[in-house]
């Protein structure tokens, strides 16, 4: 009669050292890495959204020696009026000179129905800037009730013309 010996019991017996629990090492560092590579992909697109302002100055111009022959600032600002109607749309002041064709009484853009006239405050902004060459100063106020997007809009459509020409590209934030 033939024995055979049991291959099973040649072999040792392995003993399970986790208990059943999972290994979650490797799914641990799967993770980090897409954490680290999503937190350096987002600083690039952070980069494309910020628009550069300056927040307003409290303190009086500087003691300088002026020559009375200087023309005093620009100082031009756009106040944007959300009211319906025909007292809604942009309004154009300046306290160093007189702009051409602004309407003192009323918006000098008025809103198209609901929506901003932003073409005609470019092309409003490039006869000023034809006017006054070496100004690149610009105060934006707004109606508290005025839109994010809107203010954007009227910085974009302030600072540069479709063709790239730089307009009033230094922009001062002011409240209504």
């Amino acid at each position: 009669m033939a024995f055979y010996a049991s291959r099973r019991k040649l072999r040792p017996k392995e003993h399970d050292e986790t208990g059943g629990e999972l290994n979650i090492i490797p799914y641990l560092d799967i993770m980090m890495n897409l954490i680290m590579f999503m937190l350096l992909s987002i600083t690039g697109f952070a980069m494309l959204g910020i628009i550069n302002v300056s927040a307003p100055s409290y303190g009086g111009p500087p003691a300088t020696q002026t020559n009375p022959n200087d023309k005093p600032p620009l100082t031009l600002t756009v106040a944007i009026s959300d009211k319906p109607g025909a007292a809604g749309g942009f309004i154009l002041a300046a306290t160093g000179a007189v702009l051409p064709g602004v309407n003192p009484t009323g918006p000098t853009i008025p809103k198209k129905g609901n929506d901003f006239d932003y073409a005609a405050l470019t092309a409003k902004m490039k006869e000023i800037k034809a006017a006054f060459p070496n100004e690149t100063k610009l105060i934006i106020s707004a109606d508290p009730t005025v839109e994010y997007s809107v203010l954007v809009h009227t910085m974009d459509a302030t600072r540069e013309t479709s063709d790239h020409q730089k307009l009033f590209f230094d922009v001062t934030l002011a409240q209504m």
